[in-house]
């Protein structure tokens, strides 16, 4: 297999490991070309929720490509995509009304933030200043990376990028200086939207705070008018406990980003479900007011049939048990390296547990990082801690013996680095 000749994503090749390759899927549980097995504890970077090649997924994959594989989403639309929209609807947060769909995390929040700018400016109100939490990560397209937290991952395209209001994050007991903070940005009605990823920051270095302080920041964006995204990429389909971390606040964003596990984690879909008076501002005889956002594989038919299929188990399987296992077994596994004295900061939100592993140089450029990743293969886990941060977030058919060779090949890094 040639090597290098492929660019990798986040891959430093003058430094990183030849990429391992991988030749099937199965459940936790991934082959590689050599026949080694490994486990893969962060569901492939977020998006594999009930396992690999769920026989559902896959039978409807192969129905869905004996009929239609492709066709141009503008003027034309089809069954798959029409019945996952009306399925997204059912199962999101209510007041959600219309679905547009894109290909990824990154894009499904580009379209809410023109979805919010092109709001504003259809009814005649000049807002177009955008906040956003601090450390925050919402994507790699420039609108994403301009919401984004500034640092290693966009410095080199800063000329790129526009301002944003940065609200900081709501660390414990600090809660209301974020508060303040996002009601004094909204103040002056220049504010457009606020984004958030809701109760955790992924790669922002899995942050947690709490579902009462998400409510409050949803009623002072209500109090002055402000638009609220809810970044749910990541958050989404299970992640923390609920299908919609949301859920938890009793909130309903004015507009919500999904993708990852849309479809369980076996194609690139992306869907941003946004209310009425989004929908109704772009909706006129005056073809100005449109919504000019699109990409070739819009609602691609297959795509639509595997999220449909994900849906299906969703309301066919006992995912949600699964769900409440999985974080119960994650509690255990964690509280088990909470007083090892090598470790730091542990935390959890439904299956989602993470840890710091104390080191002089923290972050996620720590040079202890890329030397994590190969100790935890030759263990034959999949574990990318975001530098010195590792955290565990595996699909939810892993068994308890998958979880506890995790937490065996956690709990041994530091001592075989050190040798």
């Amino acid at each position: 297999m040639a090597r290098n000749i492929v660019w990798h994503p986040f891959t430093q090749h003058a430094t990183d490991p030849q990429p391992l390759p991988i030749t099937r899927g199965k459940g936790a549980w991934l082959e590689t070309e050599d026949n080694r097995r490994v486990l893969d504890a962060i569901s492939s970077w977020w998006v594999v929720t009930h396992g690999h090649r769920h026989p559902a997924i896959v039978a409807a994959i192969h129905d869905q490509i004996d009929k239609l594989d492709q066709v141009i989403f503008a003027g034309f639309t089809h069954e798959p995509a029409e019945r996952l929209a009306e399925m997204l609807i059912d199962i999101a947060p209510p007041g959600l009304a219309h679905v547009f769909y894109s290909d990824s995390g990154s894009t499904a929040v580009e379209v809410a933030l023109k979805m919010a700018l092109g709001y504003w400016r259809n009814i005649g109100q000049p807002r177009t200043r955008i906040a956003a939490l601090e450390h925050g990560y919402h994507g790699d397209t420039i609108g994403t990376m301009s919401a984004g937290a500034r640092g290693v991952f966009n410095a080199a395209y800063e000329p790129l990028l526009f301002d944003v209001v940065r609200i900081p994050f709501p660390h414990p007991g600090r809660e209301q200086e974020t508060l303040d903070a996002l009601n004094a940005a909204g103040r002056d009605g220049t504010l457009a939207a606020f984004i958030v990823e809701p109760l955790i920051l992924g790669a922002g270095g899995m942050l947690i705070y709490g579902a009462g302080t998400l409510a409050e920041m949803k009623r002072i964006c209500e109090r002055h008018g402000v638009l609220f995204i809810a970044d749910e990429v990541m958050t989404g389909w299970g992640r923390t406990g609920t299908p919609f971390a949301c859920e938890q606040a009793r909130i309903t964003p004015d507009i919500l980003c999904l993708a990852k596990g849309l479809t369980g984690g076996s194609l690139p879909l992306a869907a941003t479900l946004a209310t009425s008076r989004i929908f109704e501002a772009h909706f006129s005889k005056d073809r100005t007011r449109t919504f000019f956002h699109s990409s070739s594989f819009t609602a691609n038919p297959v795509c639509c049939a595997a999220a449909r299929a994900n849906l299906g188990i969703w309301a066919s399987e006992p995912v949600h048990d699964r769900i409440a296992r999985l974080a119960e077994l994650q509690k255990g596994a964690l509280a088990s390296l909470a007083s090892d004295a090598r470790f730091e900061n542990p935390r959890q939100i439904g299956t989602i547990a993470a840890i710091d592993l104390k080191v002089p140089d923290g972050g996620y450029l720590a040079s202890i990082g890329p030397a994590l990743r190969t100790h935890f293969l030759t263990r034959g886990v999949l574990l990318r801690p975001l530098g010195n941060t590792i955290y565990v977030m595996p699909p939810y058919c892993t068994t308890a013996g998958d979880l506890a060779l995790v937490y065996e090949a956690i709990s041994s890094a530091p001592d075989a680095l050190a040798e």
